[in-house]
This record gives structure tokens, C-alpha cells and sequence, in this order.
């Protein structure tokens, strides 16, 4: 009601000449214009089978193939959307003489096609990850394979993570050191998540679920915010305290920052997944499921950080 007396008293003196009207310049009008926010990311990772990977410069890797391992991922945009996405390939694929990658690096390209097309429902992110579902399935050759999937759309305008998680990838939301928002994972059982498949016509075994199985959810995001982006093989070895522990580490919302906290994230849980003696995340969940297991997971790793900020921001 008071901005509606003091809009009302502007264009009244405007209108005697008493003053020039102009609503762009007016406290009210500025307030309520939505500055437009956008995501600085970084990426890393390792593949459970590099011996070298801590010997190398893992800064500029992800982008080279999407590709760590049975992992992929993708960043892209399109117009005021950033679109985010990890998966992460089911290794037992091997014992038919299947590359488990494949699938994987697949889905996530065609994710990143749709995104770049602008033929994706903004707010859908299970969309997103329907459609390239479905063209990996009807191409001429089939794709043979199994992954799980997590998929985000930030909306620039409006502030709002839409997202969609099918398994035990996922991601958190990070504000003031403390998690405001995650993921929820999905395990039909232990160490068994759900998940995307492809499987020849005679294999009628193989574990299935649909992309609209995914678990949705939109959250609203605030610029400084932190999402953490990440396949099992962080969450796996790595305790949520740690995570939060590395995130404090960054020094400002540049791009050098970002990476060097995404690489030292990955490094850590890399080096956790092969610590005989580290009660890690993993090894909880077995002993609670009756397991007598201690250690790490060796994994395949793959993290995507971002942070928030705001365009009028020279970062």
C-alpha cells in the first residue's frame, strides 16, 4: 500500500509539472526488479582405475571427453538457464562385454544437445532427462548399458533450482556453511540404485527404472549460495562435515577459487576411497545393512561446484 501512495504522489506532481516522473529511477521500482543470478562452475575427477590421475593436472580433464571412468557429465546453458548433470555407469555391464561408459557419456550428450537446442521444458529437468532417454533408445544400433542420473535447472530470473535425481548421484545446496537443500537418493537396496537401462532383447534380468522414477524437487536460491554437484564416488567416502569443511575453504566467488576447492574435494575423496582404515560413508550404510566393512570405495569420482552470483557483480 505504500508504494501505491508514493507511485500515486509521483505521477501527481509529474502531472503539475512539479516534478519529472520517471519510475526506473524510484527506490521501489529498483527493489522490486530481480537482479539476474548465474553459476560460476568448475568440475574434476578421477576414474577408480587411473593410478596417475593425482600425478596430472586435473583442472582442464572433464571437458575433454565428459568422461571419468563409467562417469560422465555436462554444464550448458541456454538463454537465462543453467543446466547441470552427472551420471554415473553400471560397471557389472562388463561381464557381458559391454563398455559401461558408454551409456553414461551417451545420456549426458544428449542431455547437453537438448539444453543447447532450447527444446526442454525450463522447470522439468526429469523432461530433460526423458528425452535423451528415449533417443538413446530409438537409435538404429542399440546403446547397451545402465546409469544413474541427476540433472538441475537454474532459472537466471526467478532464482529457482528445479532438479531431478534417479539414484545414489545427487547434490547439495550450500548456504552459510550449512546444507539448506539436497538430494534424495534412491536404492531399491543396498548398493543397488535406481536407474536408467538399455539391455539386449533376450536379457530380461536387468534392473529398469523410468526417468520419471526420478525424485523432483524446486528450491529457491539465494545469491552466495554453493551447489555441489556429485556422482556416489564423493558421497561414498566423504562425510557431509568434510564437505562442508573443504567448501569453507573457498576464498571468493572466481573461477580460480572454484576450481582449486572442486579439485582439492576430489583429491580428498580419491585418497579416502583407498584408506583401508576410514570409516567412510560407505562402509556405515554396509555395517548397517549387517556388513562387517571398513575402508573406502574405490570409486570413480566426479564433482561439479558452482556458486551464485549476480551478473552486476565483476567476478
Amino acid at each position: 500500500m505504500q508504494s501505491a501512495l508514493v507511485y500515486g504522489r509521483l505521477i501527481v506532481r509529474a502531472l503539475t509539472g512539479s516534478v519529472a516522473y520517471d519510475a526506473s529511477a524510484s527506490l521501489e521500482y529498483r527493489e522490486h526488479r530481480r537482479r539476474c543470478l548465474r553459476l560460476i562452475t568448475a568440475s574434476c575427477g578421477f576414474s577408480k582405475d587411473s593410478a596417475a590421475a593425482a600425478a596430472v593436472n586435473v583442472a582442464n580433464q572433464v571437458f575433454k571427453r565428459h568422461t571419468f571412468g563409467d562417469d560422465a557429465c555436462f554444464v550448458a546453458k541456454y538463454k537465462d538457464r543453467d543446466v547441470l548433470g552427472v551420471a554415473d555407469g553400471v560397471g557389472g555391464w562388463r561381464d557381458y562385454g559391454v563398455d559401461p561408459s558408454q551409456f553414461p557419456s551417451q545420456l549426458m550428450k544428449a542431455c547437453e544437445r537438448i539444453v543447447k537446442s532450447g527444446k526442454f521444458v525450463s522447470d522439468s529437468p526429469t523432461a530433460i532427462l526423458s528425452g535423451s532417454y528415449e533417443e538413446l533408445m530409438q537409435n538404429k544400433t542399440p546403446l547397451i548399458g545402465s546409469s544413474t542420473a541427476c540433472i538441475i535447472v537454474f532459472d537466471n530470473v526467478n532464482h529457482i533450482l528445479y532438479s531431478a535425481n534417479l539414484g545414489d548421484s545427487g547434490f547439495l545446496v550450500v548456504r552459510e556453511g550449512k546444507v539448506v537443500h539436497r538430494s534424495e537418493e534412491q536404492q531399491h537396496y543396498f548398493n543397488t540404485p535406481f536407474q536408467l537401462s538399455i539391455a539386449p532383447p533376450d536379457l530380461n534380468s536387468v534392473l529398469s527404472d523410468r526417468p520419471e522414477s526420478a525424485s523432483s524437487a524446486s528450491f529457491p536460491v539465494r545469491e552466495g549460495d554453493i551447489i555441489l554437484m556429485a556422482t556416489d564416488g564423493l558421497f561414498d567416502n566423504m562425510p557431509e562435515g568434510m564437505i562442508l569443511s573443504e567448501l569453507a575453504k573457498i576464498k571468493d566467488a572466481t573461477f580460480g577459487s572454484i576450481q582449486e576447492a572442486v579439485n582439492s574435494i576430489a583429491e580428498r575423496a580419491r585418497d579416502l576411497a583407498y584408506d583401508p582404515t576410514h570409516m567412510s560413508p560407505f562402509a556405515q550404510h554396509a555395517r548397517e545393512n549387517g556388513m562387517a566393512f571398513i575402508g573406502g570405495k574405490p570409486d570413480d569420482i566426479t564433482v561439479l561446484l558452482s556458486t551464485v552470483y549476480s551478473e552486476d557483480d565483476d567476478t
